[in-house]
């Protein structure tokens, strides 16, 4: 089995690669090809890469390449976990949106429309030279913001899957709180990707008993800390929100708070220069601690889980992906990509039936949907109208003086990367 990861110098390949190492049994990768064009990065990240597997006996070969068409040739799963324009662009996309007033934030708001409109025709590039190289291989997107992207891909005829590790995230923490495997946790996940909601929290299956009354009876305090809402929000809402969920029902709260400390940009900037720093040492040969603070928590065990069933060696039968709504959530159009519950094989998921959300839920995901449709519109054709349109559509801006102003903002900050502009 040939895996070929895209953006593969990214400092959160050692988590991935941890992840194969440990799970071989689920997903016997034979060769590993690790693709970036930044030379001095991959170099760093593909040696430890080699380490880990040497220091765990994975017996697979690990390449690393600037050659994408090489790389993913004969690939059977391609992983994208690219960011176009680096943690300048992410730091510029947490400024400039809170001058007026409006969260700064990588994939939501008019950071995350700034992302997409960089992102989207460099893995749509991306994607036709995977096709070209191996027709018949798996895109696994894990490239922010990952519904647009996702949507993207499929829009075009890829064999593509999206993937986050909310959903993971949270699985593990249930688990834990319930002293169960994080296996029998099974998610009644729905909504979009950043935009989701655990509705029911099932212990065995998508048959088993719904326990999320008794986690938010039990342990409420607890998930709303690490959730950063007050307790009593959780219990008057009867589910578990995302985190991303702060960014609507706090906005003001959060904008004042993001005004008052470093970007999350800058501390994961510095975070990736210790980090690199330490992948050059010869003696490390495991993930160190601190990728923990980085981000992606679980991403190897979600990628793991997700590539082998999409290639038929394994993997959980159930797992919550990013994938097309076909009638799932009946208010939404069939080609909306959704993020829920899916049963997943060779063939690609296909979501399992979600009961109709509460409408205070159903109505955002509504409109956040209208959004990724005009922002896919304003990545593929470009224009500063659909730019304004995208922005004025999303429900954290809004407001016309705001969408004006966004809008130039946006070009000015993004100019060398927007073929169009």
């Amino acid at each position: 089995m040939k895996l070929t990861v895209v953006g593969g110098g990214s400092t959160y390949t050692p988590e991935l690669i941890d992840g194969f190492a440990r799970l071989r049994d689920t997903l016997p990768v034979e060769e590993l090809v690790l693709v970036d064009p930044a030379a001095d990065r991959l170099e760093l990240v593909g040696g430890l890469a080699r380490r880990i597997f040497a220091r765990q006996g994975h017996p697979g070969r690990i390449v690393t390449t600037a050659d994408l068409d090489a790389g993913a040739e004969g690939a059977d799963a391609v992983l994208l976990q690219l960011r176009v324009g680096g943690q300048a662009a992410r730091e510029r996309d947490e400024s400039w949106p809170l001058e007026c007033g409006c969260i700064g934030q990588e994939t939501t708001g008019a950071g995350g429309l700034a992302k997409a409109l960089r992102t989207v025709p460099v893995v749509l590039d991306i994607a036709e030279r995977v096709r070209r190289a191996s027709p018949r291989a798996w895109i696994i997107d894990f490239t922010n913001p990952v519904g647009i992207v996702t949507r993207a891909l499929l829009q075009a005829g890829h064999r593509a899957v999206g993937l986050c590790n909310v959903a993971i995230g949270l699985q593990r923490k249930f688990a834990g709180l319930l002293g169960t495997a994080p296996a029998e946790v099974h998610l009644g996940h729905v909504g979009l990707n950043h935009l989701t909601w655990e509705t029911v929290v099932r212990l065995g299956g998508p048959e088993g008993e719904n326990v999320l009354p008794k986690l938010l009876a039990e342990h409420g305090e607890a998930i709303a800390g690490d959730l950063r809402l007050p307790r009593p929000l959780l219990d008057r809402l009867g589910v578990v929100p995302s985190y991303y969920l702060r960014y609507y029902y706090a906005h003001d709260e959060v904008v004042r708070d993001l005004r008052t400390k470093p970007s999350r940009a800058s501390e994961v900037a510095a975070m990736e220069r210790e980090l690199l720093t330490m992948y050059g040492d010869p003696a490390l040969d495991e993930k160190p601690a601190l990728l923990a603070e980085r981000g992606g928590a679980y991403y190897s065990e979600a990628a793991v889980d997700l590539a082998a069933a999409l290639l038929g060696g394994g993997g959980s039968p159930y797992q919550v992906v990013n994938a097309l709504n076909k009638g799932t959530l009946p208010f939404l159009p069939d080609d909306a990509v959704i993020e829920v519950q899916a049963a997943v094989g060779p063939a690609g998921p296909v979501p399992l039936p979600v009961p109709e959300p509460d409408p205070l839920f159903s109505g955002l995901i509504a409109n956040v949907t209208a959004y990724e449709d005009l922002a896919l519109e304003a990545a593929l054709r470009g224009g500063r109208d659909r730019v304004f349109r995208a922005l004025l559509a999303h429900p954290l801006i809004g407001q016309y003086a705001y969408a004006e102003t966004l809008t130039d903002q946006l070009i000015a900050h993004n100019r060398e990367h927007l073929a169009w502009a």
